[in-house]
């Protein structure tokens, strides 16, 4: 993998990363292209954390940091706005209002919470969380039409009490292939995101039986990010990336440039 297309820096509430120390990274670990994509989630359910920015500031620093590194690395410039149905006119705003190289759109917040906090998961099984997960994903790209890529589906599956033991393609098939279907059939992507190994999963996001389903059913448009919120984790298990991808019958992968894919080979 030449480009990793997902990360966080001082610009997201969750994270304390400069963004020229993951520039740095990326150069170290080899990478020939990033996009930042820093969280806008706005009403978010959680008044305690911050997760919208500035947009001047945002591309002032780094379109600085594209100048200073030209040579050496390519840096576009996205976001990662927070999918909830209400909010379809400002994520229309919020995009138009700035020349973004790529918005990745995810859900993470269901029923009024997000399910990185172990309350969202009290009084409910595994599998009924992950049915609600699943279900208000479906909701929020047929009511938020201005992203490029759905990131991380199956997230909630990292918080769940069991984690992937109540979780499979075939236990949410009607779910996960609604959500494929409508992707494909409005020129959406699927990100291939590998947080989930880096939180012990067993797999990345999402699980490769889900990305076997895209396939099939026509998907075509694969970006790959490592949710990166500190420098170690840029290009995070990138290594095994390509050969994910290749067993479930992919060729090649995408990144966005000015809000269009561009296609790489895999090998």
């Amino acid at each position: 993998m030449r480009a990793d297309c997902h990360m966080h820096t001082y610009f997201s509430g969750d994270s304390e990363a400069k963004p020229e120390d993951m520039v740095l990274a990326a150069i170290d670990k080899g990478l020939e292209a990033i996009c930042f994509t820093d969280h806008e989630d706005i009403d978010y359910f959680c008044d305690d954390i911050e997760f919208v920015f500035n947009p001047e500031t945002y591309f002032k620093e780094l379109e600085a940091l594209k100048e200073k590194y030209k040579e050496k690395l390519d840096i576009r410039i996205g976001v990662e706005f927070g999918l909830q149905p209400h909010l379809a006119k400002k994520a229309k705003a919020f995009t138009a209002a700035n020349p973004y190289d790529f918005v990745i759109g995810s859900m993470h917040v269901v029923g009024g919470k997000d399910p990185y906090y172990p309350e969202f998961f009290e009084g409910i099984s595994d599998e009924e969380a992950y049915r609600m997960a699943l279900r208000e994903t479906i909701a929020d790209i047929r009511a938020v039409a201005d992203f490029d890529v759905l990131g991380h589906l199956d997230y909630v599956v990292r918080y769940g009490k069991h984690r992937e033991q109540e979780y499979s393609y075939g236990r949410f098939a009607d779910e996960i292939d609604e959500i494929l279907r409508y992707l494909i059939e409005h020129g959406k992507g699927l990100e291939v995101n590998t947080a989930g190994l880096k939180y012990g999963l067993p797999f990345a996001h999402p699980h490769p039986d889900v990305l076997k389903r895209y396939k099939k059913l026509g998907g075509e448009i694969i970006t790959v990010g490592a949710d990166a919120h500190k420098p170690e984790h840029v290009g995070y298990d990138f290594n095994i990336v390509d050969n994910i991808l290749e067993a479930c019958g992919f060729k090649y992968y995408a990144e966005f440039i000015k809000r269009a894919p561009v296609f790489r080979k895999i090998k």
